[in-house]
């Protein structure tokens, strides 16, 4: 009787939090497209197919795609690191997550650090001097880096042999920096549920809830804004920039083909409520963007994956005097393999779209750390 109590508990409060802000989103205004770089992905297994996590996930990348999977973690820590790096190396994207089980077996704390960079940009600011002149020892580097620290909080509720109730939270702090000219501190939170049963899975993801803000600081010193004025470029000033809520629902199932083959399917839908955008469903303020991901397995030890997301309409490069639009898509593929305690994923997959192509190299591991038993 609790164990229904709580879960109806959990369900209703997740739609309560959902249903406020969507009506938040439809009336606030928001920056698009403000902190991507929390919508890259995380982990070579989910980028590979698509993005198309929210209900399949089962290990610590959960602490990016849903906070409430991260409660399927019991009795042993989990490990998981990805890099990959974009525009021929110049941005470098990492991804490391740490997951501790609590000895209840029934709640699982996550801790994730995601860093996306562009190191050595040329700073040319001075590279001209007063008198005219050219001076290239006036040239000096920075860095541009965004940063995101995670922390997660799964909750577990039984219902039957094979069916159970995983509710999460994810509490985000953001630092994002431009060298030493400019600096922004953010915060947000996310909420998430899960249903599962013996070979289906529902999920549920409501990112940035109470909105997530970026308060923007720059440092200019005097040279660098007579530089600015003379060129005719704006002067920044303080800001804050605020992310818009998005909702991400899924559903997968798991067939058995064979005693030692599986298939696992995910269908997503990625909803956004900041205007809109080039989607197969695109209104104002809600756009709804699919993700399909796919999932054969060899005795749970060797997978190979795809998926396809990032639908758009674009003009037709056969036929631009007819102005003919056509649709197209972003796939992505991906194998990987596991041996004893160690899981190791690779994914080739496009950043951009299929008119601007970008694909690049996602390698990740996963470790779980088992306790050594006592000896008697």
């Amino acid at each position: 009787m609790l164990k229904r109590l709580w879960g109806k508990t959990c369900l209703y409060s997740f739609l309560i939090v959902t249903g406020s802000f969507i009506h938040l989103s439809a009336t606030a205004q928001f920056t698009k497209y403000s902190n991507e770089f929390l919508n890259i992905g995380a982990g070579a297994r989910g980028m590979s197919m698509a993005g198309a996590q929210v209900a399949s996930v089962s290990d610590g990348t959960a602490g990016y795609w849903n906070p409430a999977a991260l409660a399927n973690i019991r009795d042993n820590p989990q490990l998981n690191l990805m890099h990959a790096e974009y525009y021929a190396g110049v941005g470098k994207y990492d991804f490391a997550n740490l997951t501790l089980p609590l000895k209840d077996n029934k709640r699982t704390i996550g801790l994730t650090l995601l860093r996306f960079a562009v190191d050595d940009i040329p700073n040319t600011i001075f590279l001209v001097q007063p008198d005219g002149t050219v001076n290239f020892d006036n040239i000096t580097t920075f860095s541009s880096a965004d940063y995101a620290f995670i922390f997660s909080l799964a909750q577990r509720a039984d219902f039957g042999k094979d069916k159970h109730f995983n509710f999460g939270a994810n509490a985000k702090i953001i630092r994002r920096t431009a060298g030493d000219f400019a600096s922004a501190w953010g915060f947000g939170f996310d909420v998430a549920a899960q249903l599962s049963g013996n070979r289906w899975k529902i999920g549920a993801l409501a990112k940035d809830v109470t909105t997530t803000f970026n308060a923007w600081s720059f440092s200019l010193n005097e040279q660098i804004r007579q530089v600015f004025y003379e060129t005719q470029n704006e002067i920044p000033g303080k800001s804050t920039e605020l992310t818009a809520p998005q909702l991400l629902l899924g559903g997968s199932y798991d067939f058995r083909l064979t005693k030692k083959l599986n298939l696992l399917v995910e269908a997503d839908a990625y909803v956004t409520f900041d205007g809109r955008r080039n989607t197969v469903i695109s209104t104002n303020p809600v756009s709804v963007e699919p993700r399909l991901g796919l999932e054969l397995s060899f005795k749970d030890v060797f997978f190979v994956r795809g998926g396809v997301n990032n639908f758009q309409k674009v003009l037709d490069d056969r036929d631009t005097l007819n102005q003919k639009k056509i649709w197209i898509y972003q796939p992505s593929v991906g194998a990987g393999f596991k041996v004893g305690d160690v899981q190791i994923d690779y994914a080739f997959t496009n950043l951009a779209n299929q008119s601007y192509p970008l694909y690049t190299h996602v390698f990740s591991v996963r470790v779980d750390l088992r306790k050594k038993e006592k000896k008697k």
